[in-house]
């Protein structure tokens, strides 16, 4: 809109106004006609402004009678006032400092949006918006007052500088045996006072303590815990200050993970700040349901629901004394955390969940000289059940065996190479010949493929005319005639899957799990290979895990 009214030489007029002189008696013609000329313009700039609003929006400006006013009443409704466009920037800037890039966005669409936020910055930055923001920044990162924990002022500015402190209830101004809460129970109200925007509060009556009760709050910002020992891990680095209801100030001394026992097994609580000076330990409801957890509360109790199944009950507390939810935890600790892992499981996850009957195989045939014994399991691995979900196998047994290297070439089989279309296909397999022939010493006698056009094709049949190599094709819809490609192809996702399923990691890291389940594959025993692992079969000469 502003660059409409500027191609037609109207934007002064709507920026300015018009303004009309005191005595137009006065007023030459020459001065008459200039002021007509502004009314005019100013009278056209107003029906273009009413003419491209919505209808729902014309009636905020039906007041209005110069263009300057109802530029203005829009400028105010949408950009807000002198407090809103703060609140605007603050948030913009903190969008643009936790800006990243999704795996899904290019370079571009990236640089665009990061651009667009600076633009909304700039549009909402004027210098008394800028200079109150700075201000308002320096206060936040002052060091807490030592008299009253406050971090707008200094210690010689401070209101309470030379008045008495009550220990009982920790306000200034009254001894503690002049206390009117002397005897009561304090109240701990928690406020995180990370933004300035956001503020957080929880207030509880504490009827019970003890280091494995917890209390369910709605209005606590993270669960938070005095007792260091209930850590499974803590980083110590992580450093904030938490607001109490009297307006003490606590430091926060770490976020880790807590582990605890119940009856569906053992749960990770995550995200858990550390407080040494506060008195109970708090379960946020917030954060249970930022996790996908849901909590209902009805009659005199709160039934904690799991995050992926949503009938599945995990929890359910009684309402005690004072209206207060307590829940009773049994932490597992850093001790049995620590305890030692079964070698057996180590190695199966080490190599890429490869089936433990194949694990002792390579230990008893001595296919890796440093691979431990391995003893019998009990139970199932979760990432396998869950990663290794396949359709019905395809009928074992395949026309003919190859008696030497490099006789028979089943394509996708035991080398992997990432390409982004099929069409690089016949540039790959010319790559992929000259590797392994130059490597063993032989040629490529048959290859086998499906009926795709990446190896269908005219370049690809006179190459393989040209060098010597048989071309197998399978017949259409029959995948089963390239059942070892298949069925190898299977394996490797398999493994992919189960190794990013194991450490949740994203599909980002498909290509590296890929390549990992080929280069274990190759050194674990198969059916194609009796007594040594395909590596060895390859190489002639037997290797260890650990190069």
């Amino acid at each position: 809109m502003k660059t409409y009214f500027q191609s037609q030489k109207l934007w002064e007029i709507v920026e300015e106004g018009v303004t009309l002189p005191e005595d137009s008696s006065t007023s030459s013609s020459a001065e008459k006609g200039k002021l007509e000329n502004k009314k005019a313009k100013d009278s056209e700039a107003l029906y273009y402004i009413q003419t491209a609003v919505a209808d729902h929006i014309f009636p905020r400006i039906s007041v209005a009678t110069s263009a300057k006013e109802a530029w203005s009443i829009l400028q105010k409704e949408y950009q807000g006032s002198a407090k809103v466009r703060i609140i605007k920037l603050q948030t913009l800037r903190r969008d643009f400092e936790n800006m990243k890039m999704k795996d899904s966005e290019t370079i571009d669409e990236y640089y665009t949006k990061s651009k667009l936020n600076m633009r909304s910055q700039n549009s909402n930055r004027k210098e008394e918006n800028f200079k109150s923001t700075m201000e308002d920044k320096k206060k936040q990162n002052m060091r807490p007052c030592r008299i009253c924990k406050r971090t707008n002022h200094l210690e010689k500015d401070c209101y309470f500088r030379g008045k008495p402190q009550c220990r009982n209830c920790k306000r200034f101004g009254h001894m503690e045996k002049d206390c009117r809460l002397k005897g009561n129970h304090q109240a701990n109200c928690i406020e995180e006072n990370n933004s300035s925007d956001q503020l957080f509060y929880t207030c509880n009556s504490v009827a019970e303590t003890g280091e494995a009760t917890w209390y369910i709050d709605s209005a606590a910002s993270n669960h938070m815990t005095y007792n260091k020992g209930a850590f499974q891990t803590l980083d110590e680095s992580f450093k904030t200050n938490v607001k109490l209801g009297d307006n003490h100030i606590v430091k926060v001394e770490g976020k880790g993970s807590v582990a605890i026992n119940t009856k569906k097994g053992t749960r990770i609580i995550n995200d858990v700040m550390y407080i040494p000076n506060l008195r109970t330990n708090l379960f946020s409801v917030g954060q249970m349901m930022e996790k996908g957890y849901t909590l209902h509360f009805g009659g005199d109790s709160c039934t904690i629901y799991d995050n992926k199944d949503k009938t599945l009950k995990i929890a359910e507390v009684r309402m005690k004394e004072h209206r207060c939810f307590p829940i009773h935890l049994q932490y597992m600790g850093r001790t049995a955390m620590k305890a030692q892992e079964d070698q057996s499981w180590l190695w199966h996850r080490r190599l890429g969940h490869f089936n433990f009957q194949g694990l002792k195989i390579l230990h008893q045939k001595k296919m890796m000289t440093d691979l431990p014994q391995i003893q019998a399991i009990e139970g199932a691995c979760e990432a396998c059940l869950q990663g290794k979900q396949h359709k019905k196998p395809f009928p074992s047994g395949t026309s003919w065996r190859a008696k030497a290297v490099l006789e028979l070439i089943h394509t996708d089989n035991d080398w992997v190479y990432f390409m982004r279309e099929k069409s690089e296909v016949f540039k790959v397999f010319k790559k992929f010949k000259n590797l392994v022939e130059k490597q063993s010493g032989r040629s490529i006698k048959v290859l086998r493929s499906d009926r795709g056009k990446e190896y269908n094709n005219s370049e690809f049949d006179k190459f393989c005319e040209e060098e010597g190599i048989e071309h197998q094709t399978t017949v259409s819809y029959n995948p089963q005639q390239n059942g070892v490609s298949e069925r190898k192809n299977r394996t490797v996702m398999e493994m992919a899957r189960s190794m990013l399923q194991e450490k949740h990691l994203p599909k980002a890291f498909w290509a590296e799990a890929v390549y990992t389940a080929v280069y274990l594959l190759n050194r674990c025993p198969t059916k194609a290979v009796q007594n040594m692992t395909p590596i060895e079969a390859w190489s002639a000469r037997n290797l260890q895990l650990s190069i």
